[in-house]
Formats: structure tokens, sequence, C-alpha cells
């Protein structure tokens, strides 16, 4: 398991290369201090552009930020979530001063308070005002760091929108706090939880005991997942966590997967043209991100609207698939067997004999359009 931990951090750190990252060093006044960090953009990254990019706050930069700066460029390549500004802030011995609690009320205390308004005040102002960012954070912590971001969920608004708490070393009464807070929250929060069967003891076991109070909390705004891995130690478990963590929070980014096609498209009440609408709708509302349709999801809803015969989405699709993406075969394969199955032949064959000169889209051909077009030909003879 050590081998593959440190196997999994060398590939990381790879990936981490071939993206956009600096060390700054940033002035606090609210810390009268100098804070190092680490700041990966993204590969397709252009500060003229008009694209925005959500952030991945990592505290314990010093050995956190490699691992999630990997993963966070390795899932946004292949589509599973969208490009991310990662800032790792580098604590080091620094790390039990910033998230210093009061004894009494357990809530950030003079250092501790002058980093978590040192966060909300001035860090992320500075990274919106120099990076095209989104109102989209995801914070990343680590035993006393994770515990410290679970106090901006009792602030209103709260400042980040995902949580990944890794292993945390949970301040008195917090578990009680969060059991009571959470109902109250207005605000759509995703929150990932993770411990591992070899972790320290303690924190196991109140991790195990967090996740029984949110657990039954979950809801549209309070998004919740909990993992617990066989054979992870406190550290190892970091490797397994932050990947999950992703794939998790970012599910709703996803291209549509076998399970979703399954579970959801293949079940679902809802039409599916709207499904998918629904789909992409939140997206642009959760990361500012207005992107053309997929073309893996316009083809697995269209398969699954074939299947389950709801002809005016395969209308729906076919027009909005000839506006997205005009030149290839998409558009006329939906609108062709749109007409086909609705008793208009003549228009089914105009449909797929205009595919002739597109290009052509996974299993959808030309060829397997003029086929149809003179199925259709000879069926009428």
């Amino acid at each position: 398991m050590k081998n593959l931990f440190l196997l999994t951090i060398c590939i990381l750190t790879y990936l981490t290369s071939t993206a956009q990252v600096s060390y700054q060093e940033f002035y606090s006044t609210r810390l009268d201090d100098t804070r190092k960090l680490k700041i990966q953009l993204p590969r397709n990254y252009d500060p003229n552009g008009n694209t925005t990019y959500p952030i991945v706050l990592v505290l314990d930069g010093d050995y956190l930020f490699e691992p999630v700066a990997g993963n966070v460029d390795y899932f946004s390549y292949w589509e599973d979530m969208p490009e991310a500004i990662v800032v790792g802030i580098m604590q080091g011995n620094k790390r039990y001063d910033d998230t210093f609690y009061d004894s009494q009320n357990f809530m950030p205390s003079d250092s501790g308070a002058d980093f978590f308004e040192f966060i909300g005040l001035e860090l992320i102002p500075h990274l919106d005002k120099n990076y095209r960012t989104a109102k989209f954070i995801i914070a990343v912590g680590h035993d006393v760091t994770a515990n410290f971001l679970n106090y901006y969920l009792f602030k209103t608004p709260v400042l980040f929108n995902g949580f990944v708490i890794l292993s945390p070393d949970l301040s008195p009464s917090m578990d009680e706090r969060l059991e009571n807070r959470i109902p109250n929250i207005n605000e759509k929060i995703f929150y990932y939880l993770a411990t591992g069967s070899d972790d320290v003891r303690s924190l196991k076991e109140s991790a195990e005991i967090l996740d029984r109070k949110l657990n039954p909390l979950k809801d549209e705004n309070f998004n919740y997942y909990f993992d617990n891995f066989e054979d992870a130690n406190h550290y190892s478990l970091v490797a397994r966590g932050i990947p999950n963590a992703l794939e998790k929070l970012f599910s709703i980014y996803r291209p549509i997967s076998q399970k979703e096609y399954a579970e959801v498209l293949m079940t679902t009440k809802t039409p599916l043209y709207e499904y998918l609408m629904d789909k992409y709708a939140a997206i642009e509302d959760l990361f500012e991100i207005s992107n053309p349709i997929r073309i893996n999801d316009f083809i697995a809803v269209g398969t699954a609207a074939e299947k389950r015969k709801q002809w005016d989405a395969l209308n729906d699709l076919g027009r909005l698939a000839k506006k997205q993406y005009p030149n290839k075969v998409l558009g006329s394969y939906f609108l062709g067997r749109y007409y086909e199955e609705t008793g208009n032949p003549r228009r089914a064959m105009q449909e797929f004999r205009s595919a002739y000169d597109k290009e052509e889209v996974d299993y959808i051909t030309v060829d397997l359009l003029l086929d149809r077009a003179d199925d259709i030909k000879h069926g009428q003879n």
C-alpha cells in the first residue's frame, strides 16, 4: 500500500508539471505575515479569454497540493470535471497556529481567527481580482485543517461550495454543531468525508460518528458522500480520497456514463430532452460554464429516446444538434428517425440523405443513414 501511495504521488506530480504551476508570496495584513502559495493554472488558461474557472483551495499545501493538482489536471483532461485553478497555502509549522480554536467555545480564536479571515477576506478576493475565477470554490484539508474548513459552514453565505474533509481531527462538539447547522443552510453544498480502516483510531471513530449524523441530512442542497477505505492509514487514505472526492463532487459535470444511462435515462419520468437541458443548465449555474452539449451525451440521450420511443425528444435533439454541430451527422440522424417513426417517410429520406457530406460520429455513419433512406424508398415501392 505504501508503494502504491508513492507511485500515485509520483504520477500526479509529473502531471502537474504539464500544467502552469507558479510559486508566489502573498502578504496578509490580518496575519501580518507573508504566506507562500502554490498556484496551478489550467493547461488552456487564457488570461484574456472569456472562460472562468472554479477554484480548488488546498490547505496544507506543503504536501497536499501536488496530489490535488495532479488529480484536477487528470480529471479535467478527460472532461470529468471542468478545468480549475488550484491554490495551495503552504503552512508548514504554522498549521496549528492557523487552526487554533478557543478552549471554551471551540471556535477559531486569535491566530486561528486571523487565518479564517485571511482566507475569506484577503486570499479569495486576491484570486478573483487576478485570475479568471468562477464563483465555485472547493476546499481541501487533512486532520486539523480538515476540521478547520468546517467553520466556514457557520458563515452566511458559506464561502465554499465544496468541502473535501480528509480524516478530520474534529474539535469538541463539531459533529453536533454540524448536525444542527446544515439543515439551516439554504445554499447548495457538496461535502465529502473520508477515513480509513487503519486511520488513527480516535480520528476514525469520530469520522464514523460524524457520518452517522450527516448521512440522514442528505437532500437537494446537501450533497453528502462518505468513504471508509479498507487498509488505508492516516496518510494513504489521502491518495484514495482525493480522486473519489473529485469524482463525486463533479458528478453532474461528467459525461453521461453507462451507469447514468441505465439507472437514470432508462427509468426517469422526466422527458429525456428536458433531462439533458436540466443537466447542462445545472452545469452552467454551478460552474459558470456554457459549453455545447457533448456528442457523447447527444448519443446517450438519443439512444435512450429510441429505446423508450420518445420521438419528440429525437425531434428536439436533432434540431439542437444541427445548431451545435452543423457539420456532423447527428442532427440528420435524429430528425430522420423522428420523421421515420411519426409517419413522414419522405422527410425521413430527405434528412438521411442530407448527411452524405457530413462527418461521422461513433456508430452513426454516412452509410448507415443512406442505407436507412434506401430501405424507406424500397419499402414504398
